[in-house]
């Protein structure tokens, strides 16, 4: 039993290093931007079907299947850790080719009112809201990961998808996330 427990602990760590090290690592080098007419000029996010979708005009030039912060179905996200993502109207204000996860674009919440609401409600609202990639290291996972909701409020998809959406997703793009 002992040398169970030595081995389990022994893995534990490991994979914690393994982790850590990616994730100073980076996810590696960006897509090139799409051609225009790829481009997307909306995104919507639809949390109770696990899905989300980029378009150009009226009409759907991709779709994601998702995974969502793990208490998404529980309403709007209202404050930092409550593992909710957000409902509403945002853009994807600035992007991140160097984060823990492969690529992320951040989402603007908290607007102004989420903000007020959090503070008089003495929390704060967080912020980190991104759409992104498997944690870097993790990208053999792939689809796996769509098997439970798993993020602290963000969109994940899978890796490949992530280098598709930062190569489609222009700064300032909106996105709709619905219930």
């Amino acid at each position: 039993m002992r040398t169970k427990l030595i081995v389990l602990a022994i893995v534990a760590v490991s994979l914690f290093a393994y982790t850590k090290v990616m994730a100073r690592i980076g996810s590696g080098s960006p897509s090139p931007d799409a051609p225009p007419e790829q481009r997307a000029d909306l995104i919507r996010v639809y949390k109770s079907e696990r899905r989300m979708v980029l378009f150009k005009g009226d009409a759907p030039i991709s779709t994601y299947q998702i995974s969502l912060g793990s208490a998404a179905d529980a309403g709007p996200k209202q404050r930092e850790g409550d593992e909710k993502t957000p409902e509403g109207r945002y853009e994807i204000d600035w992007r991140n080719p160097k984060s823990v996860a492969h690529l992320s674009l951040h989402i603007s919440y908290p607007n102004a009112k989420e903000r007020r609401e959090a503070e008089a409600n003495g929390s704060s609202p967080g912020g980190s809201i991104m759409i992104h990639g498997l944690p870097n290291g993790w990208g053999l996972l792939g689809g796996i990961h769509r098997l439970w909701d798993w993020t602290d409020g963000c969109i994940a998809v899978t890796n490949a998808e992530m280098s598709d959406i930062w190569a489609r997703v222009p700064d300032h793009t909106p996105i709709d996330i619905m219930p």
